[in-house]
C-alpha cells in the first residue's frame, strides 16, 4: 500500500474535515495556503494522499476505488445512491434538505405539491419523498441558485440545502417540510485491504474520543465528606466520580465530568451541598 487515498467534497466541508483530522493528529501544510490551486494533498509521514473533488462526485470515486475513503455531505451520499460503505456520522456540518414555498402560501400538507412545479438539485431524494405521499409534482432540475426559482417564475416551490434558514427568508420562502437531516459521514470503498482496514480502524479510535469529548466539562471540587453520598448522587461520572482523600479529614476531593447542557443545574445542586473549590476544565479528548 503506497497510500490511505481520502476525497474530500470542496468548500467548508473540506476546511472542516482538516480542522477535525489536525485535532487527532493529522496535518496537511499545503492545504492550509488560502491561495493554493492543488486539489491533491500528501501527508508523507503517514502516506495519506487528500483530494478535493465536487461533493457529488465523492461517493463515485469510493465507490469505485479512486479514494479508499470520502468525507462527504449526507445529502449527497443519499442523492447518488452509490455502493459506498457508511462508516460514520462525523457531527458537523449539520443542515437539513427540505421544501420551501413562497412565505404567504398556505401550507395543511405534503399535498399542497400536487401539480406543482418543484427546483432542486436533489431529485431522487424528492422524487422518493413525493411518491411515498402520493403526489404528483413537476420536477426541475438546476444545479445552483435554486432559491430564486420561485420569485423568477421557475417553479412554484424548492427542494434544497437548508442551514440557518437566512436563504430562504431573504428570498421570500418558507420552510414547510423537513425531508432528510443531513451532516457530514466518513464512507469507505467495500474492497479496501486487510492493511487499509487498520488505518482506518486506528482513524475512528481517534474520531470517538473527539466526539465523546465534545459538550463535556472535567469538573473538580472539594466536598464535605458527611454529604459525599448526595454529592455522588447529583454528579454523572463516567462509572463513578473520583474520590481523593484531602489532608482534613472532614473533605474530600471529588472529579467527574459533567455534560455542558445540564452543567449550571448540577453546579447549582452541588453548591446547596456544600461543595467548594469547584474548578471546571475543557476536555480535548476521552478515551472511554
Amino acid at each position: 500500500m503506497r497510500y490511505l487515498t481520502f476525497a474530500l467534497g470542496k468548500g467548508r466541508l473540506a476546511k472542516k474535515t482538516m480542522e477535525l483530522f489536525e485535532q487527532i493528529g493529522i496535518t496537511c501544510e499545503e492545504m492550509k495556503d488560502p491561495d493554493t490551486r492543488k486539489l491533491i494533498f500528501v501527508n508523507e509521514e503517514l502516506k495519506l494522499k487528500f483530494f478535493l473533488a465536487k461533493g457529488p462526485d465523492v461517493p463515485t470515486y469510493v465507490e469505485y476505488g479512486a479514494a479508499d475513503i470520502g468525507i462527504v455531505g449526507e445529502n449527497e451520499y443519499v442523492e447518488k445512491g452509490q455502493e459506498a460503505k457508511l462508516i460514520k456520522r462525523l457531527g458537523f456540518s449539520k443542515c437539513r434538505l427540505s421544501l420551501a414555498i413562497p412565505k404567504d402560501e398556505e401550507y395543511k400538507g405534503a399535498k399542497w405539491f400536487e401539480g406543482k412545479t418543484i427546483a432542486t438539485s436533489y431529485p431522487v431524494i424528492l422524487r422518493s419523498f413525493l411518491e411515498e405521499r402520493g403526489v404528483k409534482a413537476d420536477i426541475h432540475v438546476i444545479s445552483g441558485s435554486v432559491e430564486i426559482a420561485p420569485g423568477i417564475g421557475l417553479a412554484d416551490a424548492i427542494f434544497d440545502i437548508v442551514s440557518s434558514g437566512s436563504t430562504l427568508v431573504s428570498n421570500q420562502l418558507r420552510e414547510v417540510e423537513v425531508v432528510l437531516p443531513c451532516e457530514a459521514l466518513l464512507i469507505a470503498n467495500n474492497n479496501l485491504s486487510k492493511e487499509k482496514l487498520e488505518i482506518l480502524d486506528e482513524l475512528l479510535f481517534r474520531f470517538e474520543a473527539i466526539q465523546v469529548a465534545e459538550g463535556k466539562k472535567y469538573v473538580l471540587l472539594n466536598a464535605p465528606k458527611e454529604k459525599l453520598d448526595e454529592i455522588i448522587e447529583v454528579l454523572p461520572g463516567m462509572k463513578s466520580p473520583t474520590i481523593t482523600p484531602l489532608a482534613n479529614d472532614e473533605w474530600v476531593s471529588v472529579q467527574s465530568v459533567i455534560a455542558e447542557k445540564h452543567f449550571w443545574e448540577i453546579i447549582g445542586k452541588l453548591k446547596s451541598l456544600g461543595a467548594e473549590g469547584i474548578l471546571v476544565l475543557p476536555i480535548e479528548k476521552m478515551i472511554v
